[in-house]
């Protein structure tokens, strides 16, 4: 009608006008795979495998693969709150595992001596479970005073190649002839301590050891000091 008000709004000058409305892609009822079925089946999202959980049953794993008579001496280095130790005792009712560690909270959340042997006595192996606080690179413990030695992702923490090459040096010198050395880390490391010793076999731990994806996985070095 003449003289009638549009109320029809119109776009103010140097705006742009209101588009159509774009029809919403169906969610997948499946995950991408990220990077193919990998060794253990699907490798869906990777990251997920970095939980406690997965490194759990990769050391559980490994621990029995190591076929622990019982009664063995056992050192974890860089314990932590104690996820391998504990792990370890629970195979060792006449032996003994004891963690050391600088207790860093930076590497660590909650890393506290008390959380770890708070964890021990919850699996109940508070018995032959024992915490000391010592530099990885200086063990206060006497020439062959070990039957195993283990380590999970700690000494790349370490900053200097020298130091971290002294760890391993030092591990191998608190194993008794005979003993064994267990230590997973991101691969470059473990193949650095393998050149640096210069024995041991290595062997990736697959996806549930993985950090984000395959390019930065764990390597397991498995070396036995000579009689």
């Amino acid at each position: 009608m003449r003289g009638s008000v549009s109320t029809r709004r119109r776009p103010r000058r140097g705006r742009w006008a209101p588009s159509r409305r774009r029809r919403r892609r169906p969610l997948r009822s499946t995950p991408r795979r990220a990077c193919g079925p990998g060794p253990t089946g699907c490798a869906r999202w990777p990251g997920r495998h970095t939980t406690l959980h997965g490194k759990l049953r990769v050391w559980r794993r490994e621990l029995d693969r190591a076929a622990l008579k019982g009664d063995e001496q056992l050192l974890d280095l860089g314990c932590g709150r104690g996820a391998v130790l504990i792990e370890a005792a629970g195979r060792l009712p006449t032996g003994r595992a004891v963690g050391v560690d600088l207790w860093s909270g930076k590497d660590q959340s909650r890393n506290r001596p008390e959380v770890t042997l708070a964890n021990a006595a919850a699996a109940g192996v508070s018995d032959r479970v024992d915490v000391q606080t010592a530099d990885m690179t200086e063990l206060p413990f006497a020439d062959g005073s070990f039957d195993v030695v283990t380590s999970a992702l700690a000494i790349h923490n370490i900053p200097s190649r020298e130091r971290r090459c002294r760890a391993v040096d030092e591990a191998m010198r608190v194993l008794r002839p005979g003993g064994r050395l267990i230590v997973a880390d991101f691969w470059p490391m473990a193949r650095q301590y393998a050149d640096h010793i210069g024995q041991g076999t290595l062997r990736e731990l697959g996806p549930e050891y993985w950090y984000g994806g395959p390019w930065l996985g764990v390597t397991l070095l498995h070396a036995v000091k000579e009689s």
